[in-house]
Formats: C-alpha cells, sequence, structure tokens
C-alpha cells in the first residue's frame, strides 16, 4: 500500500466516522424528542403521530448507517480489494479494442453495483416502508422496474459511454472541456425529454379532470406567466402513499405533476399554494441557478479528472496496475461521491435559500395560511419528523427544518397584515 493508498483510506474513513457522528445525533435528538408534539403543531399533529414519525426516522437511519458502512467497504474492496482491476482483466481477455472494452467494464460495474444495492433497496420497499404503512408496490412492479431501469441503462448508457471514450482518446489533452460539454448537452436534452418520453416508462399520467382545481391551477399558471404543456396526475399511490407535486422539464416540454395521493389529502387552496411554492423556484430562476453550479461543479471535476488521469500515482494507489481512459472515469466515479460529501454544507444552504424564497412567493402568490396548512398535512401523511438534529440537518436536508419554515411562514403573514 503506497502513502496515497493510505490517505484514500484514510480520508474515506474520516467521511464515514463524520457520517456515523451524525446519524447518532440525529438519533438521540429524535428520540429524546419523541415524548413531546413540538407546539408549533399541537392542533394539528397528535402525539401518536408524532411519534411514528420518530420511529420511522429513526428506523430509515439504521438503515442509512448499515447502508454507509457497507458502501465503504464495497469502494475498499472495487479498489485496493482489487475488484476493479479483476473486472478489467475479464473484459480485457475477450480481445476488443479499447473503447469496447471500457465501455463494458463501465457497464458491468454499474449493473453489479445495482445488485449489490438490491438487498438494501428489497428491505427498505417490503419491510421498512411496508412497516409504517407506505409501500403500496408488488414484488412484480419493483421487478418490473428494475428490468425497465437496466434496459435504460444499456439503451442510453451504452452510446454516452462509448462517446465519452471517444472524446477523451482522440480530443487531446483538453479532451476534458470537450467532455464537459457534451455532457452538458446531454443533462439539458434529459431534463427535455424525461417529462414526455422517460417518465411514462415507469408511470402513468393522466389529465387533471377536476374542472374547479384546472380552472384554479390555469390561473395561478397565468398570473406567473408559466406555460406548461399540460396539467397531470400521476399514479404515485400504485408504489408509495408518500404524496408531492412538482414541475419538470425545460422549453416548451415543461409540465405540472400531481401525485394522486397529493390531491386525496389537500384541499383545492391547498394544493394552489404548494403548486404556487413549486411556481417560486421557476419564478425566483432557481432552476437555472441550480444547472449553472452543477455545470460549474462538473468542469471543475472533469478538469480534476483531466490532471488525475496523466498521473500513475492516481491508478497505483486505488489498485489499479494499468492505466487507461476508461479506468480513470471508473475510478473518479468512485471518489466523486466522497468529494461531494464535503460540499453538502454549502449546498444544502443553498437549497434552503430557495426553499424560504418559494415559500414567500407562494405566500404572496397564493395564501400564506393555505401553504402552511399544506405543509403540516404533508409532514403528518409522510411521517416527517418535526425534531430533527440541527446540525445533521444542516448538513443532509435541503429543506429548512418543519418548525423554521413554518415559523418563517407566520412571520410573513404578521409582516404583511
Amino acid at each position: 500500500m503506497t502513502i496515497y493508498s493510505s490517505l484514500f483510506v484514510v480520508i474515506i474513513c474520516i467521511m464515514l466516522g463524520v457520517e456515523l457522528w451524525l446519524a447518532r445525533r440525529q438519533f438521540y435528538h429524535v428520540v429524546n424528542h419523541r415524548e413531546q408534539v413540538p407546539q408549533l403543531f399541537e392542533e394539528h399533529i397528535s402525539l401518536a403521530e408524532h411519534q411514528k414519525a420518530a420511529d420511522y426516522t429513526v428506523a430509515k437511519l439504521k438503515v442509512s448507517m448499515i447502508n454507509g458502512v457497507l458502501d465503504v467497504l464495497i469502494v475498499l474492496v472495487w479498489t485496493l480489494g482489487g475488484g476493479l482491476e479483476w473486472l478489467d482483466h475479464f473484459w480485457q481477455a475477450r480481445g476488443w479494442g479499447e473503447i469496447s472494452t471500457g465501455v463494458a467494464v463501465l457497464i458491468s460495474f454499474g449493473l453489479i453495483g445495482t445488485l449489490i444495492d438490491l438487498p438494501i433497496s428489497i428491505y427498505r420497499t417490503f419491510v421498512l416502508e411496508q412497516k409504517f404503512g407506505f409501500n403500496r408496490m408488488t414484488a412484480a412492479i419493483f421487478f418490473q422496474d428494475l428490468i425497465k431501469q437496466s434496459v435504460l441503462m444499456l439503451a442510453i448508457g451504452v452510446p454516452v459511454t462509448f462517446g465519452a471514450l471517444w472524446l477523451m482518446g482522440h480530443m487531446g489533452d483538453h479532451w476534458w472541456l470537450y467532455l464537459w460539454l457534451a455532457w452538458l448537452s446531454f443533462s439539458l436534452l434529459m431534463m427535455w425529454a424525461y417529462p414526455a418520453f422517460i417518465a411514462p416508462f415507469f408511470n402513468k399520467f393522466t389529465p387533471l379532470e377536476d374542472e374547479e382545481l384546472r380552472s384554479r391551477v390555469e390561473d395561478l399558471l397565468t398570473r406567473c406567466g408559466f406555460k406548461s404543456q399540460g396539467i397531470f396526475i400521476m399514479d404515485g399511490s400504485r408504489r408509495s402513499g408518500h404524496g408531492n407535486a412538482y414541475f419538470t422539464g425545460l422549453g416548451s416540454n415543461k409540465r405540472i405533476v400531481f401525485f394522486d395521493t397529493l390531491l386525496e389529502s389537500l384541499t383545492p387552496e391547498q394544493i394552489e399554494a404548494v403548486l404556487a411554492h413549486e411556481l417560486g423556484h421557476f419564478k425566483c430562476r432557481h432552476i437555472v441557478k441550480n444547472i449553472v453550479v452543477m455545470s460549474l461543479l462538473s468542469l471543475g471535476g472533469l478538469a480534476l479528472l483531466g490532471w488525475l488521469s496523466d498521473q500513475p500515482t492516481f491508478y497505483q494507489s486505488l489498485g489499479i496496475s494499468h492505466p487507461s481512459t476508461y479506468m480513470a472515469l471508473v475510478l473518479f466515479m468512485i471518489i466523486v461521491p466522497i468529494l461531494s460529501f464535503f460540499l453538502h454544507p454549502i449546498l444544502t444552504y443553498m437549497s434552503r435559500r430557495y426553499e424560504f424564497e418559494a415559500d414567500d412567493f407562494a405566500a404572496k402568490t397564493a395564501n400564506s395560511q393555505d401553504l402552511a396548512q399544506a405543509l403540516v398535512k404533508l409532514y403528518k401523511e409522510n411521517a416527517n419528523t418535526l425534531t430533527p438534529d440541527p446540525i445533521h440537518s444542516a448538513i443532509y436536508d435541503s429543506h429548512p427544518p418543519a418548525p423554521i419554515r413554518l415559523a418563517h411562514l407566520q412571520a410573513y403573514e404578521v409582516k404583511t397584515a
């Protein structure tokens, strides 16, 4: 083991240690506040519902802690344990060209990862979610989804991987810049194509038929200057009891989507307020800002990969004896989650600012009380904890904690009264 290998092990252990420390904080904070509903929610959420949310949070936390430890062990097996070296030798023995071999290595790496994650995914769906009354997915639907995901991975992944490796091998020293431009173009294309061509592969989308609600939504869209391809209901209840609403797509291919479970639990006024929040992200240009940030981060990441791919120690320290463009890409895919972990607090802070801005827009465009009532119902329906640990939440939660978000809406109401 080289000094760089030791450094890699130290960094990955520090990441795991921080994750487990944060999880421990969250665990004890939620458990210690399990017996008392926060004052702000006492009139709307019972003690039994609050305790269910606490127990659900703790159960998910235990699974994520186990999963975190396993992920680190799997990374070490792939790298210093010789897993990638074996996979590389296996496909090289086929006698194919470098790009074809690289495509086979990358695709098989992804498929093996899916298989490794399968037991945890099955447990989450059919044990954890089932225990708390959220799972509505049958085994048949679960494995149909798995097959569909694998088919999409092959149909999209093979040509995309081939193109990426071709650029890496044929565009000179600045291949990383051409690869970034190709990645950015592909990402924007997928954002445009997802609503009409990919999402229907998994869910059924039907136009909103409720005339009263449709009229209310269309009036809101007009006030916000938002043009969409349509307003649709998604059969989310086919898989889960959780509810949500969102808009998706780019340009003229944007859609408004409501989970059918959301329509069952909220009033038309509350649905309008929730949608106004989502439209707030559009009006405040959060989508564009996120695209810019992610694009800059990916540009920096690929520039780093361009430098690392020329360093023999990069391969040797991670268990690879024969450098190659495709193995550089695989190794980078492994270390990116480690690097991005330390960016979590910054990205979470930005996301929370956006949520507050979207809430303000919804309160101004619709009604702050309707949004507050809708959020309380969603917290209750989805069993979201009302008492997260502040540090854990600041690192991981893209949305502000429930009490802070509700207090912000109340302050807005008082300020504008």
